[in-house]
């Protein structure tokens, strides 16, 4: 009995030791199963103050996506309960409406660190224009990124059209309109003129000249990458 009761003793001490060692690692037990630290939320990172520090961390970001290994940061209970209070985005990312195209995911980040305006094609008109202004004249965000892509359908529907001399119906006639001026045989070519020429009308605009560095971007579908345009 005795050797019996030192070994159930034995075996007890050493599941102490094992709960315990697991504890201190991070690790949790819910319903029996161990939860380790890819579990939790990543470490939040400190709010990027420059263009520069934005860009850079929008591209390691999209450099962890494309390589499949995004954090998802800022996505706790504890980061939605303090942006809830106050937001400060450090980033506008004017985009696509195409769905293969959200810029959260493709820059890894989380809640309350980018405003995003999506339109068919980025294609702007004061409303839009209005949108993008907010983030610098308002929330002081220093960076607009003008994101094109590749394969874009409404670029491609647009480049038909205009080719054809087809008039689309509806208001997406507006949107071959607002791609009239670069129109070219070569879509990819006109996905990188439109893209340049809308930088070019928001580096322009009064209200972001001195608040914020616009700059232009193109996303690759396949790859998952983002590259400077301008």
């Amino acid at each position: 009995m005795r050797d019996h009761e030192y070994t159930r003793r034995h075996l007890m001490m050493n599941s102490f030791v094992v709960l315990g060692a697991a504890a201190v690692s991070g690790g949790a037990f819910a319903g029996g199963v161990a939860l380790g630290r890819s579990d939790l939320s990543p470490p939040e990172e400190a709010r990027p103050g420059t263009a520069e520090e934005a860009w850079s961390a929008l591209m390691r970001g999209n450099r962890r996506w494309a390589a499949g290994r995004g954090r998802h940061p800022h996505q706790s209970a504890s980061h939605r309960r303090a942006v809830a209070v106050r937001q400060a985005p450090f980033a506008v990312v004017l985009t696509c409406i195409d769905s293969r195209v959200s810029p959260e995911v493709v820059f890894d980040v989380g809640v309350g660190d980018l405003l995003v305006v999506r339109t068919a094609a980025h294609t702007i008109d004061p409303l839009v224009r209005g949108a993008v202004e907010y983030g610098p004249a308002d929330l002081r965000a220093p960076l607009v990124v003008v994101l094109g892509h590749r394969r874009c359908g409404a670029v491609t529907h647009a480049a038909d059209a205009l080719r054809e001399g087809r008039r689309l119906p509806g208001d997406l006639q507006r949107i071959v309109e607002a791609l009239r001026p670069v129109y070219s045989s070569d879509v990819e070519q006109m996905i990188r003129a439109h893209t340049g020429a809308t930088v070019a009308r928001l580096r322009a605009d009064p209200l972001l000249r001195g608040r914020a560095q616009v700059l232009g971007a193109l996303y690759d579908l396949a790859s998952g990458q983002v590259a400077r345009l301008t």
